[in-house]
């Protein structure tokens, strides 16, 4: 991958500029982690083949890409992941979700893609804590809500036992302290869930707070009905987790979209919180992207035609969100690159590294506090 020379030394005397960054000693409470997007670990051999027809005949093409990609490009990418944590002396790995592909067909065999994508994982020796949230594709299938519980609460369960006020895992809501941060994972599959993440934000003492959840808080892309919350039925609890994140000036981190994005949402009552979104299902060892939006004047109903092959026959609801959200959002940007992030928290300061693709290379580097004040 190739970027102009000039934004490569910007960016990465960005990434360079705060303490632990450069894994130069810090103050006590100053710390990194890896942040990874949706991965979708897969093998053709995790299916039952005449359940999919039945049912999901469409999605045999895109399993067997994520089962070439699981093969061919994750591993290279968490070599790289592996380089950041030891690099920026990461204290843990967060993935936003969808970590398998599911669609199995059986209890027995999503059990399998589950325990086998751990395995996966420990693999890679990333030697540090690994936690996620929930995504819709962890759950979907005959089985797969079962297999959730069965596989990955009591290895979630092991990775937060090191934690301050981490509690025992009964679900996929749960939440962590490290250092001067709070760490909320939101299950957006349980209807109980903003309940759990009213209560975790009412306890909040850490001078940070970041909210791990799957699908997107505010709409981005070409997907803008992939939100959380977008139905007319749920507006009121829409409004309601927006007002949330803005009074506890919130850090969102995602996936979902398969995109990288980021921006500032102001809230009810002058709040404001941040999202920031990724993917790391990488396509291809070159990726690079084709399509960059930067600023408030890209976040307009014009950004669906970022995608223009998907449901065209939604187009003008799609662009009637973006209408309505517009002038709440203060600050976005949008790339369709893949890759992985390293999170810094220095003081006040909460920076965003973002390596392209497979590789370790900066593509931007994204101040979030200041993000907040834009």
């Amino acid at each position: 991958m190739r970027f102009s020379r000039r934004r490569f030394l910007r960016n990465t005397a960005a990434a360079l500029a705060l303490p632990s960054a450069a894994g130069a000693a810090a103050p006590e409470n100053d710390f990194s982690f890896v942040l990874l997007g949706d991965l979708h670990y897969d093998n053709l051999e995790h299916h039952d083949l005449r359940w999919l027809e039945k049912h999901h005949a469409g999605d045999l093409s895109q399993i067997k890409n994520y089962t070439r990609i699981t093969a061919e490009l994750t591993p290279r990418l968490l070599d790289s992941v592996r380089q950041s944590v030891a690099g920026a002396r990461a204290a843990f790995a967060v993935q936003a979700g969808d970590l398998v592909q599911g669609l199995c067909g059986t209890a027995e065999l999503a059990t399998r893609q589950n325990r086998e994508a751990l395995a996966f994982v420990d693999s890679a020796k990333l030697g540090v804590p690994f936690l996620f949230t929930k995504g819709n594709h962890d759950i979907t299938g005959e089985g797969a809500p079962e297999a959730f519980k069965e596989v990955f609460h009591p290895f979630l369960a092991s990775q937060t036992a090191g934690f301050k006020n981490s509690g025992k895992i009964t679900s996929a809501n749960y939440s962590i302290e490290h250092r001067d941060a709070l760490f909320v994972f939101f299950d957006a599959y349980d209807r109980e869930s903003l309940g759990f993440l009213e209560a975790a934000l009412a306890r909040r003492t850490a001078r940070h707070c970041f909210v791990v959840i799957h699908p997107p808080v505010v709409p981005y892309g070409a997907r803008a009905t992939w939100s959380i919350f977008s139905s007319d039925k749920d507006k009121s609890r829409r409004e309601k987790l927006l007002t949330l994140l803005g009074k506890q000036n919130a850090f969102v981190l995602g996936g979902h979209i398969h995109r990288f994005s980021t921006l500032c949402r102001e809230t009810p009552g002058g709040g404001r919180f941040v999202q920031f979104a990724l993917s790391s299902v990488v396509n291809t060892g070159d990726a690079k992207p084709a399509t960059e939006l930067d600023g408030t004047k890209d976040y307009t109903p014009d950004q669906i035609s970022v995608e223009p092959k998907h449901s065209p026959d939604t187009a003008a609801q799609r662009r009637a969100v973006y209408a309505a959200e517009a002038p709440f959002v203060k600050a976005f940007s949008y790339a369709d690159l893949p890759g992985h992030a390293v999170v810094t928290v220095a003081g006040d300061h909460v920076q965003v590294t973002m390596h392209a693709g497979i590789s370790r290379e900066v593509y931007r580097t994204i101040r979030l506090d200041e993000l907040l004040r834009a």
